[in-house]
């Protein structure tokens, strides 16, 4: 009778030897990482108005979908658009006007736009006269600082005034400087007034040489004014894995609309090392107030028929292009 209790404790053992090797593999099989493909991915430029990416990022949604994304500066969208064409990133995040001139010029892997990120401007304009209260009327007769020519930066300043009825040919408009070097050629002494993307624009504020009086984006309406696109071949070739992309972007986008401003600007912090926490809680806060981000990375037609209408009366497109042509939204209810 003992050794049946000896061999049946014994067999008990073995048995749970076997299970919690068993369990042991199972778990380190769920928390082995995911083999990641690597995408890279040049941005405009670095600018706590593209929020919801950083969230996406610095929470690791990328991560889950299998994507090891490197994030490239490249100012200036036509040089993203270029950084697309010649393969040296995978994919471009800036103005959808970009991708609209490659099309225009008949490119024949043109670049396809599959997902949105912010619907208005995020530029503010910046005043050097702080002692009075702003009106748009004062920038008459005085020079600003607004980035290259067909840009849409520069664009959206125009319709901005042009829906304020303001008479732009009474405005020194600045095309000269280049969008990476506004804030140093004002803070030179150029210009009476800029237009300038956050933390930048607080940036210059603290410094004490300016301070904000107008929002852009306020003014000008809704346009897909920062989206992602990739080559129409690299498109059709990773759909599933830009499917994956859009997913992350989605997550990023709901986080910032459900989360409140002060653990959003904690989320995105490591993203901005030289801004304080308070500064982005205020540059949040004030995107958020203006309404700039989408609500999910899909792109609607009547938001991209607005920016085309924009281009062909700033002399920018002979005719619309077709939305079906340029826009794959990869976003799924």
């Amino acid at each position: 009778m003992k050794k049946k209790i000896i061999m049946f404790v014994l067999m008990l053992l073995i048995l749970a030897i076997v299970i919690i090797t068993f369990v042991k593999i199972d778990n380190n099989d769920k928390n082995k990482p995911k083999d990641l493909t690597k995408v890279k991915l040049a941005e405009v430029t670095h600018s706590v108005f593209y929020a919801p990416l950083y969230v996406a990022i610095e929470k690791g949604y990328f991560k889950d979908e299998g994507i090891d994304l490197e994030v490239i500066l490249t100012p200036g969208a036509d040089k993203v658009s270029a950084a697309v064409l010649s393969n040296s990133v995978d994919v471009g995040f800036a103005g959808t006007e970009s991708a609209i001139y490659v099309y225009q010029g008949k490119e024949e892997d043109y670049l396809v736009t599959f997902a949105g990120l912010t619907k208005r401007d995020g530029q503010f304009i910046l005043s050097r006269d702080c002692q009075k209260e702003f009106k748009l009327e004062d920038l008459y007769n005085k020079e600003i600082l607004v980035g290259r020519k067909g840009g849409m930066p520069a664009l959206n300043f125009l319709n901005a005034m042009e829906n304020s009825n303001i008479d732009i040919n009474k405005i020194n408009v600045n095309y000269a400087v280049d969008f990476a070097s506004l804030s140093g050629t004002f803070i030179g002494g150029i210009g009476d007034y800029v237009n300038l993307f956050e933390p930048t624009a607080t940036s210059v504020v603290n410094l004490g040489n300016a301070c904000i009086v107008e929002s852009i984006g306020k003014l000008s309406g809704e346009v897909p004014y920062t989206a992602f696109y990739a080559r129409n071949s690299y498109l059709t070739k990773n759909k599933e894995l830009m499917k994956g992309f859009t997913n992350a972007i989605n997550r990023g986008l709901e986080y910032v609309k459900n989360t409140n401003n002060d653990i959003i600007a904690k989320t995105i912090l490591p993203q901005f090392p030289d801004s304080s926490l308070n500064d982005i809680i205020t540059i949040i806060d004030n995107y958020k107030k203006y309404d700039s981000w989408l609500t999910n990375p899909y792109i609607t037609e009547k938001s991209f028929n607005n920016l085309e209408k924009i281009l062909i009366k700033n002399s920018l497109l002979d005719k619309e292009v077709p939305y079906s042509k340029l826009i794959n939204n990869l976003y799924e209810n």
